[in-house]
């Protein structure tokens, strides 16, 4: 092939790359673009049709977060975007006015919430990393081909909470897992996890969950990052941030839209965390079918919302599927599903 052909068969491709990505973002939609730049509590963000419980948490109707990687005044900026396969340290910085911040505050435990997931939902890695004085955060994360996102949820001293997004890029062969259809059951290290509740965009969603091991609700989960439970919710496309903590009995939050999610719940048990993974198939508005319920044994909630008591009644509809073995260290854990 000539040269000028050869030029000419690598533009056309260059342009296609160029329109499918700016497609990409045309799904999300201006006003989620924009409206992910509002504050809320490490992840609800508020809207002007919301209420506000006794705790002070927004459960309006939520915007995904997580999708632009400066907001206002603040900038994600990774150190590289390419990196090889195997555990490799990340580091970036979050650039503000004056160059990087390294005032933070104390949210949940810890100054920053770093989750690394690959574009097709699955590498989960819930990651707490170590700042340099210089502002500069390090964490080993464990990468394997593909595209990868990477999402960091803080709050620099005194402003507002963010949660930023910026791709990273692992070479290598890819093939891409498909989402798949609703799966609310995971087993991980041998403990059967199990969610139910509503799943409705644009209103109110109240989800609990169950953990079991050896046929028998676990009832003494240990506390992790200040509560019982943690969840995290990603929408399938475009990686869109719902981050929620346990309250008032159950996990409270509203999906951004309608749509399949992939979530990640932590929970910790004997001094280890674990994650389980389930994947949710969110109503449009007005389309609600009731709750779901996968638990297995009967059971209730405890005040944050991971359920514990045997004694109460609740459907049983058992569909486990194999999980990972995920086990704590100091920057983290994760989760392949």
């Amino acid at each position: 092939m000539r040269t000028p052909t050869r030029v000419l068969g690598f533009l056309a491709v260059l342009a296609l790359v160029l329109v499918a990505s700016l497609g990409l973002g045309r799904w999300v939609g201006p006003d989620e673009d924009l409206a992910s730049a509002s504050g809320g509590d490490h992840g609800h963000a508020a809207t002007d049709d919301s209420t506000t419980d006794e705790g002070g948490h927004d459960h309006g109707a939520a915007l995904a977060g997580g999708l632009q990687m400066s907001e206002g005044g603040h900038a994600l900026t990774l150190r590289e975007t390419i990196l090889e396969p195997g555990r490799r340290e990340v580091a970036f910085t979050i650039e503000g006015g004056d160059g990087p911040v390294t005032d933070y505050d104390v949210v949940h435990e810890k100054e920053l919430h770093l989750i690394v997931v690959r574009r097709d939902l699955t590498g989960f890695q819930h990651l707490h990393p170590e700042r340099d004085a210089d502002g500069t955060w390090r964490v080993p994360v464990d990468l394997e081909p593909g595209a990868w996102r990477v999402l960091a949820d803080f709050q620099a001293a005194g402003g507002e909470p963010h949660v930023l997004g910026a791709d990273l890029f692992v070479p290598g062969d890819f093939q891409p897992e498909r989402v798949g259809g609703q799966d609310l059951a995971d087993t991980v290290d041998g403990y059967d996890v199990n969610l139910g509740g509503s799943f409705t965009a644009g209103a109110e969603s109240v989800v609990t969950a169950t953990v079991s091991r050896d046929g028998e609700v676990v009832t003494d989960l240990e506390p992790y990052l200040g509560s019982t439970g943690h969840l995290v919710a990603l929408r399938a496309g475009d990686l869109g941030y719902v981050h929620v903590h346990p309250e008032g009995g159950a996990f409270h939050t509203s999906f951004p839209s309608a749509g399949s999610y992939r979530l990640f719940l932590d929970f910790k048990h004997d001094g280890v965390v674990r994650t389980a993974a389930f994947t949710v198939q969110v109503d449009g508005a007005g389309h609600d079918h009731g709750s779901h319920d996968h638990g297995t044994d009967d059971h209730g909630t405890d005040d944050d919302g991971m359920d514990t008591d045997p004694a109460e009644e609740h459907p049983v509809q058992e569909e486990p599927s194999d999980g990972s073995s995920n086990q704590e260290t100091e920057d983290g854990h994760s989760h392949d599903h």
